[in-house]
């Protein structure tokens, strides 16, 4: 076992290597453009790299790009992160095909396939029926996904969600979700909660 993550550190650390020229372009290029478009960019170009050596650099590079992001996280092919502005803990897999908007991803959380975080649901301004909806802005939000959290495939998530909950399959988070609770459909509406009270009592004060 300690043979198996002496070679895994090896391997973070050759990949982090490759990955720094790459985040110094990302960085010079920066300063002559938006840092989400060329973040943007430069997340779409990753994702379409195939198998681990895919993975080991995606978590490299956000790694280096994103604040608080780890890099013992598992980011699948063809997903893209809109925002460098999102953090991502440790042990957090992310599946392919997905969008990630602006957010913040608590330790050991599962995402499947296809799922999207917007950041919020206030991105597009539409009161206003005399201007085009592409013209009146709108409010970006970071959305705090929980810790030991499982998002289902195809999920689309818009709003927070609390630390060890499931969000089923195909559901639509509009408003918050709890702590320790599954939800299903669309709008998104609970199903049951995970713990009893007394099982609940027992989890760390830190991931309430």
């Amino acid at each position: 076992m300690n043979l198996r993550k002496a070679i895994k550190r090896s391997v973070k650390r050759l990949f982090l290597g490759l990955a720094l020229p790459l985040f110094g372009l990302f960085l010079a290029i920066c300063t002559l453009s938006g840092s989400d478009k060329c973040f943007t960019s430069f997340s779409q170009l990753l994702s379409l790299i195939p198998g681990k050596a895919g993975v080991y650099l995606r978590a490299a590079f956000y790694r280096l790009a994103c604040p608080d992001t780890s890099d013992e996280i598992s980011v699948g092919f063809l997903t893209i992160l809109s925002h460098r502005d999102t953090s991502i803990g440790r042990g957090v897999y992310i599946g392919p095909q997905c969008n990630i908007g602006m957010c913040r991803i608590g330790e050991n959380t599962l995402i499947g396939s296809g799922v999207h975080i917007l950041s919020g649901s206030r991105q597009h301004s539409f009161n206003d029926t005399d201007t085009p909806i592409q013209e009146q802005g709108g409010e970006f939000e970071k959305i705090a996904i929980g810790a030991d959290c499982w998002i289902g495939n195809s999920a689309v998530v818009m709003a927070p969600t609390g630390d060890h909950s499931i969000v089923a399959a195909g559901s639509v988070v509009t408003s918050s979700v709890g702590s320790g609770v599954i939800v299903a459909g669309n709008p998104a509406r609970l199903i049951r909660k995970r713990f009893t009270e007394q099982k609940t009592s027992t989890v760390p004060e830190e991931l309430h």
